[in-house]
């Protein structure tokens, strides 16, 4: 399916403004009041759980272009990686500023009553990780072995959904909406799922 450089460059600002808009919303609710008596733990939440979705909207890029044929999806694959990655940093510095209140030895204390602070830091390491070696020249330094390098997504998947699990064991239903949908995203990776989806995406388009 071929796509017209203008409106792939009209693509690409439209998934700016998109997941640039919620930090502004949330901001806004923040300074309007209406973010409730913990305003810091509201923005550590919203923040961790953006990380989350847009996580799992990475994933879901290489599937909807083998389904449609659309290079688009691809162009935003690591805009959105990127996103990613910035909404797990603010996720960080939402629990620095206002849980710790910038007092780093409280942090020993809190690991002990909260060890899901491990699993959540492995994960943000892991996003780093591919943040700094998502450009071209870090896939021209590393060859092959990139691909090997950014198949840590998957590793950080799990990583992510067990810390979301750990912080939300007294309501397990939001939580398994998004271990299924990361469960569905990691069977399409599978080959014999993944090689089947142009052919079904040609069917569906000639319906």
């Amino acid at each position: 399916m071929q796509t017209s450089p203008r409106l792939i460059l009209l693509w690409r600002v439209l998934v700016f403004f998109a997941a640039l808009s919620p930090l502004g919303y949330w901001s806004a609710q923040v300074a309007l009041g209406h973010a409730g008596p913990e305003p810091g733990q509201y923005l550590l939440l919203k923040f961790g759980l953006c990380a989350l979705v847009l996580l799992l909207l990475t994933l879901a890029l290489t599937p909807l272009t083998r389904l449609t044929g659309w290079r688009g999806f691809t162009a935003i694959r690591r805009q959105l990686g990127l996103w990613c990655f910035a909404y797990a940093l603010l996720h960080l510095t939402s629990y620095v500023l206002f849980i710790l209140g910038l007092d780093v030895s409280l942090l020993w204390d809190d690991i002990q009553r909260r060890p899901y602070i491990i699993v959540g830091a492995l994960a943000l390491l892991g996003l780093l990780v591919m943040a700094v070696t998502s450009n071209r020249v870090s896939m021209r330094r590393l060859g092959k072995r990139w691909k090997r390098v950014h198949s840590l997504v998957y590793g950080v998947l799990l990583l992510v959904l067990l810390h979301f699990f750990w912080v939300v064991r007294a309501d397990m239903a939001e939580w398994a909406g998004y271990a299924l949908a990361g469960a569905a995203l990691l069977l399409l990776r599978l080959d014999a799922l993944s090689r089947r989806l142009p052919a079904l995406g040609r069917r569906l388009r000639l319906r």
